[in-house]
């Protein structure tokens, strides 16, 4: 399966007239976007803001970060089962607005993750170097909470795809071919075939009943699915309204996908496909789902080795270790990505595996390790008064309270080492 990126750089975002791409510009018709958005009569009202790489601005509470993308009308549907009909995803022509960004936020959030433009935070996040538009819907006050998470998070795709819309007929910068051999293609001998393992939720985070994270499913009985690793890249997989550090835009650019792919281009590895799970509720279904997503890798993308990621902690970490351990049971050598959510639990969650045989560990660190004192900033954007002044006023942020600086699937500008 053949997807092609068709990239064009953005270097500025402004409010005009129309909605147009011109080079690396991209002016955007407030009104009509804003018509878009309220079509479904789930918002009230929304706002739309603008910030550029290096301003001195915060926002939050991060709902969301989508990179703007359109499908060619020919080759498929913008994030399919959710804005357009279920089409297979990871297919023909994509158009990118590299450097762009839709970031949508809500008013509090569990975790009250932002985004820092400026600073040492900043620095250490790689959305401070996107142009943003910032979406802030304001909800009718009557609407249920379920309804109310289903319209942010169609509000992030429809706003995307609005901008991404613009390049359609316009001639790319660049162009990105993606295309995996498959476990049928005879591998090079002494080039390892490789394979991804990752979860994409959490019976632990109870998904609603039409919460879209699968090709519009809200994963409730999943079992583990062989994926090709276009779909990922493409829009079948989307955040979960508890994203914990994976945006949209993660899924959307996945660094362990992303790497393998050049590993393959280099001549080093074969990429043979992916596997998408979850992390189960109970210890049988979490047998189950381990050992079917073992048994993907080994017998339908034939795997000598696999990475694994985990999406949250606790049974999250216990899934993906138990999947490494029965991968390595079937000859299949594992990488895993591990790390610690929490303030106090990194011995409770080292415990959670410990298996001989899982000994090549990646820990990407924790959230409250890593301070900063929080910059000053010329802009506060949030949905509420008491939200902007409650932002304004932070003294201090961590690590895993800034969008980007942590990530338990890789997409990190950090290092960690041991002293």
């Amino acid at each position: 399966m053949r997807l092609t990126l068709a990239i064009h750089p953005i270097e500025e975002l402004r409010f005009g007239e129309a909605t147009r791409l011109d080079g690396t510009t991209l002016a955007i018709d407030q009104e009509e976007l804003r018509r878009l958005l309220l079509a479904d009569g789930g918002l009230e009202s929304v706002d739309l803001e603008v910030v550029r790489p290096g301003e001195r601005c915060r926002f939050g509470a991060v709902f969301d970060v989508v990179e703007p993308r359109a499908k060619e009308p020919a080759d498929g549907a913008d994030f399919p089962g959710i804005l357009g009909p279920l089409r297979l995803a990871g297919r023909g022509t994509t158009h990118v607005l590299r450097g762009a960004a839709v970031s949508v936020i809500q008013d509090g959030s569990a975790f009250g993750r932002v985004i820092e433009m400026s600073g040492a935070a900043g620095e250490a996040s790689p959305y401070s170097r996107l142009h943003h538009l910032v979406v802030v819907p304001h909800p009718r006050a009557s609407l249920p909470r379920r309804a109310l998470m289903r319209a942010l998070r169609v509000a992030s795709l429809k706003a995307a795809v609005y901008l991404a819309k613009a390049a359609l007929g316009q001639e790319a910068s660049t162009y990105e071919v993606y295309e995996c051999g498959g476990p049928a293609e005879s591998a090079t001998p002494g080039v390892p075939r490789l394979a991804y393992i990752g979860q994409i939720h959490s019976f632990q985070m109870v998904a609603e009943p039409d919460e879209p994270i699968f090709y519009g499913s809200n994963t409730i009985g999943m079992a583990p699915a062989a994926l090709h690793p276009n779909e990922w890249l493409d829009g079948a997989i989307v955040s979960s309204y508890f994203n914990l550090g994976v945006e949209t835009y993660f899924y959307q650019n996945h660094p362990i996908i992303n790497e393998l792919y050049r590993w393959q281009e280099e001549g080093k590895v074969l990429l043979t496909g992916t596997v998408a799970t979850m992390a189960a509720s109970d210890n049988r279904d979490r047998e189950r789902n381990s050992m079917i997503a073992a048994a993907l890798a080994k017998w339908n993308l034939a795997a000598d080795a696999v990475v694994l990621t985990k999406y949250g902690g606790g049974a999250p970490h216990a899934d993906m270790g138990l999947t490494a351990r029965y991968c390595e049971e079937l000859g299949i050598r594992t990488v895993v990505q591990v790390s610690d959510m929490s303030t106090d639990r990194s011995a409770e969650s080292a415990l959670l595996f410990n298996y001989p045989e899982v000994d090549a560990i990646v820990n990407v660190g924790r959230g409250d390790t890593l301070q900063w004192v929080a910059p000053e900033v010329e802009r506060v954007i949030a949905a509420s008064a008491g939200a902007a002044a409650s932002l304004a006023s932070l003294e201090r942020l961590t690590a895993g309270s800034v969008c980007g600086v942590t990530g338990q699937q890789g997409l990190s500008r950090l290092r960690s080492f041991v002293y």
